[in-house]
């Protein structure tokens, strides 16, 4: 859908927070882009147009602002949407996929044809893909030189420039000077200890207590560490291993991500993963607004703002986790999840005590006789099945294709029914209108006068939720256990 113009210029003249990341202001009198929120007076209305995406500034030949900067400002690409097959493209994007595959495989992994994928980043996004990775290694560069003390070499490398070369080409022009001068006039947050440390902006309102709850209830020892402020782990990226620590700015709207890695490359990844995880770049007023149409969520929606869909750091673990969570509590499932990553893991080294281990790889788990460690036998042979189709066909857990293709090629895994095919749905592949029908969480908040609804039962009330039934889910978990 187009952007109303005029719309865009009363919301940029307001500064209001509310649209920041989802449109562009591009200034043909200076040739910069900025957010809605830019501090500086706003340009007349002649000399503004206004574009969905900093990619689309990008390619139409506008360079960044240095006041509002938009490289922290929130959403992945500047955009966010109903189209789920640009959403799920963007997040592979986001993860550095086309560092080294092809738009044509880019859309092979979506289910779509290239062409079909191009005209929908140009219809939602308003520039083709390869723009798109374009703009994102500039602004991933800009905020590396202004919030860390990374060396120039090691910005380069992380943002996914092949060559210093350029990357000093591509930063100068974007912003007509070099990238150290950049570096002198930015907004520094830096740590001299070897820790690189990002700030992960979202769009408020979130529900920060929620989501550190829910994981908190889940936390595996060994990998992960919760505490009434700060979400750490362990972390395994391509090779690279470290640490990650998490905690809120509320007064900033972001996170501050505290980040240790053993090869700088991988850093695009970890911040991809990251907004994963806490599904940063969810608009979830515009999700509120359509859920709170139902009468039975109503009350549920407008008692927690700001609720997000906890993601998962890695896909094939909430996998594993998600079946040893098969008909056993959320402590039970934890209890064996620790026993797995304490026997199978590999030991790490750490700044936290309590963090002491990697998650399993697939290829360790897939021979390994996981009834030693007292897993039931059922379990232990769906994550050996688990296991080894993802050593077979490292993009099983990848988000490609639709919910119903995602459902479909997850249960044909041994051991993997709907309850799991869906959860993994809805937090690994961060597909926002998955549901898990059967569970007896969503049936026990839909109870009516104490009866509960059946699975198709469900099936059918929750179309009304569509496309953002994920959300609704925890809505309804949050119900449960309140």
């Amino acid at each position: 859908m187009p952007l109303d113009q005029d719309v865009c210029y009363a919301a940029l003249k307001a500064r209001d927070r509310r649209f920041d990341g989802r449109f562009y202001i591009c200034v043909a009198s200076t040739g910069i882009y900025c957010r809605p929120i830019c501090p500086v007076p706003p340009p007349k209305r002649e000399h503004c147009t206004f574009l969905p995406s900093a990619a689309a500034a990008h390619a139409a030949g506008y360079r960044p602002c240095l006041r509002c900067r938009p490289e922290v400002a929130p959403g992945i690409a500047g955009w966010r949407g109903t189209a789920n097959t640009v959403s799920r493209a963007l997040a592979l994007i986001a993860e550095g996929v086309m560092e080294q595959d092809s738009v044509e495989q880019l859309s092979d992994r979506l289910g779509v044809g290239s062409r079909h994928l191009r005209r929908l980043f140009v219809e939602h996004v308003g520039a083709t893909p390869t723009a798109v990775v374009q703009a994102h290694r500039l602004l991933m560069a800009k905020r590396l030189i202004s919030d860390t003390n990374l060396p120039m070499t090691d910005v380069a490398h992380a943002a996914g420039f092949r060559s210093v070369r350029r990357f000093n080409d591509v930063i100068s022009q974007a912003y007509k000077r070099p990238p150290r001068e950049l570096r002198r006039n930015g907004p520094a947050e830096r740590s001299d200890d070897g820790v690189i440390r990002l700030r992960l902006p979202y769009t408020p309102p979130y529900n920060w207590a929620a989501i550190r709850r829910f994981l908190a209830t889940r936390a595996v020892p060994g990998i992960e560490a919760v505490s009434a402020t700060h979400y750490r782990r362990t972390i395994s990226v391509d090779g690279a291993v470290g640490t990650l620590s998490v905690s809120l700015d509320q007064t900033r709207h972001r996170l501050l991500a505290d980040i240790s890695l053993s090869r700088i490359r991988a850093l695009a990844g970890v911040v991809a993963r990251i907004r994963r995880l806490f599904d940063l770049d969810a608009h979830t007023a515009v999700i509120e607004q359509h859920l709170a149409d139902d009468p039975i969520l109503h009350d549920t929606v407008a008692a927690q703002p700001g609720l997000r869909v906890p993601g998962a750091w890695d896909s094939f673990e909430l996998a594993v986790r998600a079946i040893l969570g098969q008909q056993v509590s959320v402590a039970g499932a934890r209890t064996l999840a620790s026993r797995l990553v304490e026997t199978f893991g590999d030991p790490v080294r750490t700044p936290v005590d309590t963090l002491t281990r990697l998650f399993p790889e697939p290829a360790r788990l897939a021979d390994a006789d996981l009834t030693v460690i007292g897993i039931p036998r059922n379990r232990a042979k769906a994550l050996s099945a688990v296991s080894a189709a993802v050593v077979a066909d490292p993009d099983l857990l990848r988000p490609y294709g639709t919910l119903e293709e995602a459902e479909a090629r997850l249960c044909a895994v041994p051991g993997i029914g709907p309850w799991t095919a869906q959860y993994i749905s809805m937090r690994a592949l961060a597909m926002p209108d998955a549901l898990p029908t059967g569970d007896i969480g969503l049936l026990r908040a839909m109870a009516t006068d104490g009866k509960r609804p059946t699975p198709p039962q469900l099936q059918t009330m929750a179309e009304r939720w569509r496309p953002w039934r994920a959300y609704a889910c925890l809505h309804l978990w949050t119900k449960d256990s309140a």
